[in-house]
């Protein structure tokens, strides 16, 4: 197993000391960056005082999106089973009008 690494990032003009295995150092620093920036468009709507709000807000905001991407992410999951299920259904047709066919020459 290997050794955490001790990283900083910056959130809001702040730094904060994180510990994440080595190979997720970059995925570390994206999330990071990208709550930084979700924290500035909120401040920048000029809707949010304090830090503590921001950062609340900016976390229901990306939860939002996560829970809303996940939800699509099923239905176009049950999209794709019918279809595949009703591509079934139809090879397994055409199955049957082949050796209907063969059998009628026969």
């Amino acid at each position: 197993m290997a050794t955490p690494e001790t990283i900083t990032v910056s959130i809001f003009d702040k730094d904060y000391q994180v510990s994440c295995p080595p190979q997720e150092v970059q995925a570390l620093r994206d999330s990071a960056f990208f709550l930084d920036q979700k924290m500035r468009e909120i401040k920048q709507a000029g809707s949010v005082l304090g830090l503590d709000r921001l950062a609340v807000m900016a976390a229901l905001n990306i939860t939002h999106e996560l829970l809303s991407s996940t939800e699509a992410q099923k239905t176009a999951e049950t999209t794709l089973a019918e279809h595949a299920a009703q591509l079934s259904r139809g090879a397994d047709r055409i199955d049957l009008l082949i050796n209907a066919l063969k059998s009628a020459k026969a």
